[in-house]
C-alpha cells in the first residue's frame, strides 16, 4: 500500500520577479510524496492565484483524494477524480516518478529527452526601466543564456525590447506579455517587434478575450498561455494561436501535458513548455514535454536562491538532468 506525504514550502526569490500582474520575492509550492516497497515518487506544484489557487486550497484538493491515492488510484483515473491544476499536477508527477522508481527508470529516460540532447532553455527578464532590462539581459548572457523571454505589460513595449535586443544583438528573444495589451494595439506590437528580430509573442490578450487575434494574419507567431490548459482547449484556439505553452500546473499533471502535445501536432500547431516558478523537482517532471517543443521555458530554478537537490544543471543556456538525478 501508498503513503501520500503532503506539505508546503515558501523559497525565496535572488531578486525580485515581476510580470504585468505583480512582483514576487518568494514562492510557496506544494510538495507530494507517495512511498511504496521502499521506493518515493515526488511531484511538485506552485498554487497561482491567477487561478484561484492557494496553498490552503491545494492542500484540500490532494487531502480529498489522499485515501483512494493510497488504495492505488492510477494516473487515468486521476484525471477524471480532480481538475486541472496544481493539485492533481503534484499528484499524477508523484505517480509518474513512483510508477517509474518501481520498474527501476525515471520519467525521462522513459519518454525523454534522449540522453545528452542539449535542451536550450529560456531565461527570463522581468518588468523593469529599459536600462536595467538591457542590463538584467547582459548579465543573462554572461551566464551563457541563448533564449531570452522579455516580460512586459502595456507601457514601453517597444522600447523595453529594442534596450534589450541592443544589449543582446545575437540572442534569440520571446516576449511574454501576460494578458496585458489592448485588442487595437496587438497588430502594430507584431509589426514593430518582428523588426527586432523577436520569434514569438505569449499571451498578448486576456484569455477569453483573444477571439480578435483570428481576424489578422500574425506578422509574427503568437503562442496561447493564460487561454490554454488542457487538450479540450487547443482546437478552439487553432485559429487565433500559431502555438500553446503547455505548463504542468495548468495541465494538471504530465499525463494531460502529453496528450495536449499530441493535439496540438493534429493542430498543426507548435509547442512551448514553460514553467510556474519553482525547484528542480517541477521542472524535471516537464523535461519529456520539453523534447516534443520547439520552444523550452523552464528557467524557475535560476531565480531561486538555493535549488533542491539533486539539481537539475544550467549551464551555458541549456538545462539537462545530472547524473546523481
Amino acid at each position: 500500500m501508498r503513503t501520500l506525504k503532503r506539505y508546503a514550502q515558501t523559497w525565496p526569490l535572488n531578486r525580485p520577479f515581476v510580470i504585468a500582474r505583480g512582483a514576487s520575492t518568494s514562492i510557496d509550492v506544494i510538495r507530494v510524496e507517495l512511498h511504496q516497497e521502499g521506493h518515493v515518487g515526488t511531484g511538485e506544484s506552485k498554487p497561482t492565484p491567477r487561478y484561484g489557487h492557494s496553498v490552503e486550497s491545494v492542500l484540500a484538493d490532494i487531502d480529498e483524494v489522499s485515501l483512494e491515492i493510497e488504495q492505488g488510484i492510477d494516473r487515468k483515473a486521476l484525471l477524471e477524480r480532480l481538475p486541472a491544476g496544481p493539485a492533481r499536477n503534484a499528484l499524477d508527477c508523484a505517480l509518474w516518478s513512483l510508477e517509474c522508481a518501481l520498474e527501476g527508470t525515471t520519467p525521462t529516460a522513459r519518454l525523454g529527452p534522449p540522453v545528452g540532447r542539449e535542451i536550450i532553455t529560456a531565461h527570463t527578464i522581468s518588468i523593469a526601466t529599459p536600462e536595467e532590462m538591457a542590463k538584467a539581459a547582459r548579465q543573462e548572457l554572461a551566464q551563457g543564456a541563448r533564449l531570452l523571454k522579455i516580460k512586459l505589460n502595456d507601457e514601453q513595449v517597444v522600447e523595453r525590447v529594442r534596450a534589450v535586443r541592443e544589449a543582446a544583438p545575437n540572442v534569440r528573444i520571446i516576449i511574454d506579455a501576460n494578458e496585458a495589451w489592448a485588442p487595437q494595439n496587438v497588430e502594430d506590437y507584431c509589426r514593430e517587434l518582428a523588426a527586432l528580430d523577436v520569434e514569438m509573442i505569449e499571451q498578448p490578450l486576456p484569455a477569453g478575450e483573444d477571439a480578435v487575434l483570428a481576424e489578422f494574419d500574425h506578422p509574427l507567431p503568437l503562442c496561447a498561455d493564460e487561454s490554454c490548459h488542457t487538450r479540450k482547449d487547443v482546437a478552439l484556439l487553432s485559429d487565433r494561436y500559431d502555438m500553446i505553452n503547455i505548463k504542468l500546473d495548468k495541465s494538471g499533471g504530465l499525463t494531460e501535458a502529453l496528450a495536449m502535445a499530441d493535439a496540438a501536432h493534429e493542430q498543426g500547431m507548435a509547442i512551448m513548455v514553460g514553467c510556474m516558478l519553482g525547484t528542480s523537482v517541477a521542472m524535471r517532471a516537464a523535461l519529456p514535454v520539453a523534447a516534443r517543443a520547439s520552444i523550452v521555458d523552464l528557467d524557475g530554478p535560476i531565480w531561486l536562491s538555493e535549488d533542491d537537490v539533486p539539481a537539475l544543471d544550467y549551464r551555458d543556456g541549456w538545462v539537462r538532468e545530472t547524473h546523481d538525478s
